[in-house]
């Protein structure tokens, strides 16, 4: 049984859940699949329009691999070994907290990936961007600089 209590902070930070969860999220940024590495790499040169991604963000209880704050757009790049029923009740408690989310499989990005960049593109493209972002930034900056 899933244990539901809400956490003090949007991150888990209170109940020792963004502790973990980070720790997790920074070592899946070191030894990302291929397919994740290609699709980082064209994130550079306006390729995605600008639009600044995080690699394996936390948001809430769950890492990403993609995340936009801007447009509040996740992409997610699956495996063959993805459960497609749990992806899409995971991806409907995403939008309803008012999050988009592209899916794109491995094999689309390593066969196509300048193909899974324009659809990304096209996706941002229609997402009003966000005024007002309501989760923490995973790294503040050091002594609350910024946080006025």
């Amino acid at each position: 049984m899933v244990e539901t209590r809400a956490s003090p902070s949007p991150s888990g930070e209170g109940l020792g859940w963004g502790t973990r969860l980070a720790a997790r999220a920074h070592q899946m940024r070191r030894e990302p699949p291929e397919p994740e590495k290609r699709l980082w790499r064209g994130r550079t040169n306006s390729q995605l329009g600008g639009f600044e991604f995080r690699r394996q963000a936390v948001l809430g209880m769950r890492i990403v691999d993609f995340f936009c704050p801007t447009l509040g757009l996740i992409v997610e790049v699956d495996g063959h070994t993805h459960d497609h029923e749990a992806d899409s009740q995971r991806d409907a408690i995403m939008a309803a907290h008012g999050f988009t989310t592209v899916r794109v499989t491995h094999t689309d990005v390593m066969t196509n990936v300048e193909g899974v960049r324009e659809h990304i593109l096209d996706v941002a493209r229609t997402l009003p961007l966000r005024a007002v972002w309501r989760l923490p930034h995973p790294n503040p900056s050091p002594k609350g600089e910024g946080l006025k």
